[in-house]
């Protein structure tokens, strides 16, 4: 388990998804401002790539995100779009409603900077989030990300179009913090 903070990265429990289905991707809104494709529901037991872990997929790693004190799950985080070549990648994650405003997406973002630069090798993290998402954008700000721009208009949400906001940081500009471990 990678730790930083209030919060552990873990792989995924198939007892998970139930309640990762039910707190975050069956809120339309939710999803739908998370996601960059249409809500859609998910029907029961189906192996939806957003829940269930491929295990032979190198380029998209999936964690649960639980509370380092008792161990409950809190969300989810992800890194995705790995580039060996470029030694690249974005992440993401999704707190349930109940863990939201706690620091631990701070945490979980510092976590997901542990594991692309000092486990997996890579140079440069990546984040897209909607520039109204004040909890990301402060949380990978306290991570070192800075603002490299804003993608106008670029997502269609809930009948609207958002701008985005593109963040990056690199593994030398990366501080890590005394949290990880």
């Amino acid at each position: 388990m990678l730790r930083s903070g209030k919060v552990g990265l873990r792989a995924r429990h198939e007892d998970d998804i139930p309640i990762l289905r039910t707190e975050l991707y069956d809120d339309v809104v939710n999803a739908a401002r998370s996601e960059g494709r249409p809500w859609r529901p998910i029907t029961p037991g189906s192996k939806d790539s957003r829940l269930v872990v491929d295990d032979k997929e190198e380029g998209h790693v999936p964690f649960s995100v639980v509370e380092l004190d008792g161990g409950t799950l809190v969300g989810t985080a992800v890194l995705w779009g790995i580039d060996t070549h470029n030694r690249t990648a974005h992440l993401g994650l999704g707190l349930l409603p109940s863990a939201r405003g706690k620091g631990y997406g701070t945490d979980t973002v510092a976590a997901l900077c542990h594991y692309g630069f000092v486990v997996r090798g890579l140079h440069r993290l990546q984040i897209e989030t909607l520039s109204d998402n004040a909890a990301m954008l402060r949380s990978a700000e306290r991570n070192g990300f800075v603002r490299e721009g804003v993608l106008r208009s670029s997502a269609w949400v809930m009948g609207e179009f958002l701008d985005e906001v593109l963040l990056g940081v690199l593994a030398a500009d990366w501080k890590p913090n005394a949290k990880h471990r």
